[in-house]
């Protein structure tokens, strides 16, 4: 199965096995850390070039998740972008295959400290947004309820059938969600580093994206 369901703060989700979190009662996607525009902004800074392929890709998977969902609305949590420049150097192809996703929708872009301020793109722009007894923002809180968050790119670690594979992974606890970093150039944490497991209560789990997703108790 390329998906979980659970029961999270009341409400009934689906981590799905490509990284977006769906929420069936109101028809909503969620994902994090889309990082768009990273090859562009890592050969600005002097690091070496990229193939400039990861905002094509990422799209397509988002517009796969969207096809599939039939989502009417979108929450994009934080990081959105690698920064602000690398939102306004989008190609235009891009910036109109974005709009084509918003159309029909209610997007929302939630601000993440990659993407600080407003760009100049549909959809709304903020901190963070409380829908029902779910709070969507960037990054975790300590004394979070009912919070789901990105920031982090959580990765997490199991051995099957005489292999070990590393994944990006939900990390899921009774106050809190914390979703994998969707974007195609990006890096992870692992579930052990101790900024995560100091958040995440210690009956945590890790659900584990990909083909086949996997839900296992969170690595420590």
């Amino acid at each position: 199965m390329d998906r979980h369901a659970f029961r999270f703060a009341g409400c009934d989700l689906v981590a799905l096995g490509s990284g977006a979190l769906w929420w069936p009662a109101r028809s909503l996607l969620c994902v994090s850390d889309l990082h768009l525009g990273k090859s562009e902004r890592v050969q600005r800074r002097g690091g070496g070039l990229l193939p400039p392929y990861d905002t094509r890709d990422t799209l397509t998977r988002l517009s796969a998740d969207l096809d599939r969902c039939d989502a009417r609305e979108v929450i994009c949590l934080g990081d959105s972008f690698d920064d602000l420049d690398a939102a306004n150097a989008l190609s235009e192809t891009d910036k109109q295959w974005i709009a084509r996703l918003q159309a029909g929708r209610h997007w929302v872009w939630i601000e993440g400290n990659h993407d600080p301020g407003p760009v100049e793109l549909g959809g709304s722009h903020l901190t963070e947004l409380a829908l029902g007894p779910l709070v969507f923002r960037h990054i975790a809180t300590p004394a979070a309820q009912g919070e789901i968050s990105g920031h982090y790119h959580p990765k997490a670690a199991l051995r099957t059938r005489g292999r070990r594979i590393t994944r990006p992974a939900f990390l899921l606890d009774r106050n809190r969600i914390i979703l994998p970093a969707y974007g195609t150039y990006t890096g992870g944490l692992r579930s052990h580093d101790a900024a995560l497991s100091r958040i995440m209560e210690p009956d945590a789990f890790a659900i584990l994206t990909g083909p086949a997703v996997h839900v296992i108790p969170m690595p420590r």
